[in-house]
């Protein structure tokens, strides 16, 4: 189901996107649990070689970010910036709902078992990348250069970098993996992934840089895992899922779609 933009409740205390990944994609074997892991092997993708450098004081990216983080605080209290707080609710079934009525049906865990299974294991190769990136670069966010409100706890977002951004890097390999398994979608799809990395900057915890970083990480580092003979094979039970709730009549549609869509074509810079 769509948020409802107009009424959203304060959000709790963020954690570690990569925990949450790591914790749902558990591989397990006769011999128990293993160490989780995703499509990739060790070293088999190096994002540092791809990102573009954190912007440092000084340079246009630097100022750009800035300034976007400055004028859109003027957003504080809209639809928009009520969408951009529900979307940093980040755990696997608010993101399936967020992207419920890009796919034309009511996405739930329960529902969608196979799909959600493959997010889960591919997030472990793209948050990882994007946590690495983090890492390296330890930039400071927005709020810890500039003063203004968020839509999150800031002691919180404080404990961890900026660049590149964990949600947008979630947000966009959701996006990639649904517009891949139902590419009549896409538009619709790729279009609420774009609007859920912009919620970031839009929220005040990312720099608009992060955002594009966030994205770049996930895109790249999918491109790699798609080639992947597991990934492949993962993702035609999961088109088979998609396509079978579609196609059944008691699968529950979302609501409020014109409203969220609406949103998502707001242009905000």
């Amino acid at each position: 189901m769509a948020p409802n933009v107009a009424m959203i409740p304060r959000l709790p205390a963020a954690r570690p996107l990569i925990a949450l990944a790591l914790g749902a994609a558990l591989l397990v074997t006769g011999l128990g649990a293993e160490k989780p892991h995703g499509y990739l092997a060790d070293g088999a993708f190096d994002i540092l070689q791809v990102l573009p450098p954190a912007p440092v004081k000084g340079d246009a990216r630097y100022r750009a970010d800035r300034t976007i983080f400055k004028q859109t605080r003027a957003l504080i209290g809209t639809p928009r910036y009520a969408l951009a707080t529900a979307d940093a609710v980040y755990e696997q079934p608010a993101l399936m709902a967020d992207f419920s009525c890009a796919v034309g049906v009511a996405l739930t865990p329960q529902d969608a078992p196979r799909t959600k299974a493959l997010v889960d294991r591919a997030l472990l190769d793209t948050e990882g990348q994007t946590v690495r990136a983090k890492n390296f670069y330890k930039r400071k966010r927005p709020f810890l250069i500039d003063k203004g409100d968020v839509c999150e706890p800031k002691q919180e977002l404080a404990k961890s970098y900026d660049y590149p951004s964990g949600h947008t890097t979630l947000g966009w390999t959701w996006a990639l993996i649904l517009s891949d398994l139902l590419p009549d979608r896409a538009t619709q799809i790729l279009a609420r992934g774009r609007a859920y990395g912009d919620s970031r900057f839009i929220c005040g915890a990312h720099n608009e840089s992060a955002v594009e970083g966030g994205k770049l990480s996930a895109g790249s580092t999918m491109a790699v895992v798609r080639t992947t003979a597991a990934y492949q094979a993962d993702a035609a039970g999961a088109r088979a899922e998609l396509r079978a709730l579609a196609a059944d009549p008691l699968v529950p549609r979302p609501t409020g779609c014109d409203a969220e869509a609406k949103l998502v074509a707001q242009r905000v810079l």
